[in-house]
């Protein structure tokens, strides 16, 4: 059973577009939507809080009715919630330009055995004609067991390799994400901190000023290539969230300088048989961002390099959620990661720091694989010279080697070159068969993990494959 699981239902905004700071002090008379973000989820936790999030701020107050079913379920006997139910609706009040309403869901009798057992809630009307768009039930089910394993092959895209896809082990789902559809990263914790995505060589660079609207110019030594750049324009790779390439948000509106951000590059469209093209498309371009502090959440400004005007946006943290993710390119919100104890494993392109000729430098990887530190998944590698993988267990895990490094897999699951008939390097996809995983997730189960392949029958890179079990 996932531990500690908070539930917070978002909806995905719905015509939020970025706007300059007088544009957000009201609707200008357009509607707004509500909705649920997801058709279901597994309940773990006795408290679960239930969030209902608005595209825009509510122009009114009001309220939210939602009904329910129920299977092999009954109110006060296996659930409750808060606000109470009465004559068979939750009626949830909000404020005047409130941006979300939430109830809780208090469960009081788990699932027994295979029975199933769940509610299902509504979004019925409101009373400020708000429209009703996208997923308007969620179905919250008492039981959930997690998997004993099975054999994945996360659908990363080829030799291009343009998506990114989230593993949850438990469930065996799979989550897939077009890794150029977000920029920054806006951390949910108590800390304001951002990440670029890394997935497409993005650096930014701390500029003097604070005027937004200030013309800057590209700079090229922010560009990364192999073993090129500069390490400080890249977040910490271990994915300890106090190291960033961009500062802490400040209190202090005077500290918060303005950034040049190198948007990275793209995937390519085809690559040599054999080779990877993670990060050899076209450039992506220069923006400029100045982030600061608007109560407890994010103010946002950003342009163009050239621009002397500016568009902006608030991003709100979302706490069940490691980040709030914006695209600079498209101007809005997007989603991302699943919630996050929800996933374990994230299959990507990634920007990792190793020893260069004058120091440390960033380095773009393909066929990486990264575990979720921040959401609670730790690994660690085991080689076969000291344990099979068919006959380790749950009693010859080490918990000692558990750490808060999200490159425990990394690349180390396989080699890029063989050796060629003049004794030379020849690039070739190795998979490396003397090794295997040990996966934890944030529910604190325990699993076994190798991979078994990561190309097409005809060598084609992008194409990785896994297996693995539950340990008891």
């Amino acid at each position: 059973m996932k531990k500690n699981f908070i539930l917070f239902l978002s909806l995905v905004l719905l015509a939020f577009t970025a706007c300059n700071s007088d544009d957000n002090d009201n609707n200008d008379g357009q509607s707004i939507a509500v909705a649920f973000a997801e058709s279901s989820y597994n309940v773990t936790s006795a408290a679960t809080p239930v969030q209902i999030k608005f595209s825009d701020s509510a122009p009114a107050a009001g309220s939210i009715t939602l009904t329910y079913t129920t299977t092999a379920a009954a109110y006060t006997t296996d659930f409750t919630t808060v606000p109470a139910v009465v004559e068979n609706k939750i009626i949830l009040p909000f404020a005047q330009n409130a941006t979300s309403v939430e109830f809780t869901f208090n469960k009081i009798k788990n699932a027994v055995g295979e029975e199933v057992k769940n509610v299902i809630f509504t979004i019925a009307g409101n009373s400020i004609n708000a429209d009703i768009t996208g997923i308007k039930t969620m179905q919250l089910n008492f039981n959930e067991t997690a998997s004993l394993g099975t054999s994945l092959a996360p659908q990363v895209g080829g030799s291009g390799q343009p998506n990114q896809v989230y593993v949850d082990l438990s469930t065996g789902k799979l989550t897939n994400v077009v890794r150029t559809s977000w920029d920054l990263g806006f951390y949910s914790g108590s800390e304001f901190k951002l990440v670029l995505n890394g997935s497409v060589k993005m650096s930014a660079k701390q500029l003097a000023t604070t005027n937004i609207d200030e013309v800057q110019v590209a700079d090229d030594t922010m560009l990364i290539s192999q073993g090129q750049g500069i390490a400080t324009q890249v977040d910490e790779p271990t994915g300890n969230i106090l190291v960033t390439a961009i500062a802490e948000v400040s209190a202090t509106d005077a500290n918060n300088k303005v950034y040049l951000i190198n948007m990275g590059s793209n995937p390519a469209t085809t690559a040599a048989l054999g080779a990877e093209g993670v990060g050899t498309g076209s450039s992506r371009g220069w923006k400029k961002i100045r982030v600061l502090k608007s109560g407890n959440d994010y103010k946002v400004q950003y342009a163009d390099i050239a621009a002397t005007t500016h568009d902006e946006i608030i991003i709100s943290k979302n706490s069940a959620y490691n980040f709030t993710f914006f695209s600079l390119l498209d101007k809005k919100v997007v989603s991302v990661e699943p919630q996050k104890n929800q996933w374990d494993l994230n299959f990507s392109a990634f920007t990792n720091v190793i020893p260069g000729t004058t120091g440390q430098a960033p380095y773009h990887y393909a066929d990486y694989v990264v575990n979720n530190v921040k959401g609670g998944a730790q690994t660690y590698q085991l080689l076969t010279s000291s344990f099979a993988f068919d006959s380790f267990t749950l009693a010859n895990v080490d918990p000692s080697k558990f750490n808060d490094d999200q490159r425990n897999i990394g690349s180390n699951w396989r080699g890029t070159s063989v050796v060629g008939p003049n004794g030379l390097p020849v690039s070739q996809f190795v998979l490396r068969t003397d090794r295997f995983y040990v996966v934890k997730d944030p529910a604190g189960n325990v699993y076994k993990l190798k991979f078994t392949g990561g190309t097409k029958e005809d060598g084609e890179r992008g194409y990785p494959k896994f297996q693995y079990a539950l340990l008891k």
